[in-house]
Formats: C-alpha cells, sequence, structure tokens
C-alpha cells in the first residue's frame, strides 16, 4: 500500500507538471504582437494586386510577376502584420508568399516554404525572405535549398548558416534606430553572407516598422513613419531583385 501511494504521488506531481508547462506554453504562445487596422486593411487586393488566401500562407500576385518571395514572419508577431510590405513588393511585380507559422514561430516549421513555388509557376525566379527570427529560419531554408532560388532577403536578421558559396546573392536591410537585432551577432555572422552582398541600413528605420504591429520591447524610436519605412525596404527589395 504504501509504495502504491508512492506511485501515486509520483504520477499526480507528473500530472501537475505537465498542466504547469500546457498552460505556461498556452501563455507565451498566446502573448504575439498583432496586426494592426493598416495591416488588415492590406489583405484586400489593390487594383494590380490579387490575394489569395491559402490558410496556410497568404499570396499576393500582381499582374505580371518579374519573381517570387516566400516570406517568413518574425517571431511572435501576427503574419498579417507584414500584408503592407507584401503589397508594396507586389506592386513591384513580385509574387509574395507569406507564411502563417504554428504558434507565430518560424523555428516550429523550417520547412514551411516546401511545395510553395510549385504553386505559383508564374515566378521564373524565387528569393527566401523574412523579418527577424523569421529571417534566420529563411536563411536556413535557403541554405538547404540554394540550388532552388536566386537569393536570400534579410530584413532586421542574419543567417547563423554559411551560405558564402552558395552562388545564392543576398540582401541585408536594416533600421538605423534599430533596438531589437543583436548588433554583435550581426557581425559576428556577416561573413556567412556572399561577399558581395548587399546592405542597406534604413536612415531613421527600426526594428518593427517592417510590420505594421505598434512597438516592439526594447525597440529604438523610429525617426520616420511605418509606411515610409515599409516603402523603402520595398524600392530596395525590387532593386535587388531587378539586378
Amino acid at each position: 500500500m504504501r509504495k502504491k501511494r508512492t506511485g501515486l504521488r509520483v504520477l499526480m506531481a507528473l500530472a501537475a507538471v505537465i498542466l504547469l508547462c500546457a498552460a505556461g506554453c498556452a501563455v507565451y504562445l498566446g502573448d504575439f504582437y498583432r496586426a494592426d487596422d493598416t495591416a488588415l486593411a492590406a489583405m484586400a487586393g489593390t487594383d494590380g494586386v490579387r490575394v489569395e488566401d491559402g490558410g496556410d500562407c497568404v499570396a499576393f500576385i500582381p499582374e505580371e510577376s518579374v519573381a517570387g518571395m516566400i516570406f517568413y514572419p518574425g517571431g511572435k508577431v501576427q503574419p498579417e502584420a507584414y500584408a503592407p510590405l507584401m503589397q508594396a513588393c507586389a506592386q513591384h511585380g513580385i509574387l509574395c508568399v507569406l507564411m502563417r507559422m504554428p504558434g507565430n514561430l518560424a523555428v516550429l516549421a523550417p520547412n514551411a516554404a516546401d511545395g510553395v513555388r510549385a504553386m505559383y509557376p508564374q515566378a521564373d525566379s524565387w528569393y527566401m525572405a523574412g523579418h527577424s527570427l523569421g529571417g534566420a529560419m529563411a536563411a536556413n531554408y535557403a541554405r538547404e535549398h540554394a540550388d532552388e532560388f536566386d537569393g536570400l532577403v534579410l530584413l532586421a536578421a542574419y543567417s547563423t548558416g554559411d551560405i558564402s558559396a552558395s552562388g545564392l546573392r543576398a540582401l541585408s536591410l536594416y533600421g538605423e534606430n534599430d533596438g531589437v537585432m543583436n548588433r554583435e551577432s550581426y557581425e559576428k555572422y556577416r561573413a556567412n553572407l556572399p561577399e558581395d552582398f548587399t546592405e542597406t541600413v534604413i536612415a531613421g528605420g527600426n526594428h518593427a516598422q517592417f510590420g505594421a504591429y505598434g512597438e516592439q520591447d526594447g525597440d529604438g524610436a523610429a525617426a520616420i513613419p511605418g509606411g515610409e519605412q515599409i516603402a523603402c525596404a520595398a524600392e530596395e527589395i525590387a532593386r535587388f531583385i531587378e539586378q
């Protein structure tokens, strides 16, 4: 009887630990940055850009596509927050596919881009892209599928894997007042990018304004409006792809 009671106490303790962990995960995943009204409005189609919501992803399709871009959102950011950036890029002729991630974390679905290119054959060349943590995961995917892509676009992010000899072109964009991106890590992993990668610092920009989800903890204050930073980023991405 004593052994049974001991075993029961152990099981009850394990169950309590599991419940606490589950509750903690639910709280953690439920606390994320939500898309603002501007972003939600950008989810609708506009003149020249058709929006297709496929559930796991949302495509922003221009009338004529010069290239395709698969985008991984930042960690704990609602994907729809990047709709204004996707719309702006699509206005430049880039077919953009915005991925939705479980728990709003790209680390939980690193291979979310699998099969996306085949869904949109109108784009001849493809680029992986992402913001912050999503950028790091996009870089890993591009490194593992280098023969399928022409390049990589990093927004306030860096590649922890070496793609310097992959044949991929790379663009790195970040805001002058970014207070979230770890600058030491950015410099540490700089050598992982091709030697001739393109780097652009957006004057007055910060970390959060690549999306439309409000202020982010630890970020620097932006000196330009969010719409201006998004427009600048879209222009730089289009210039990079057109090269």
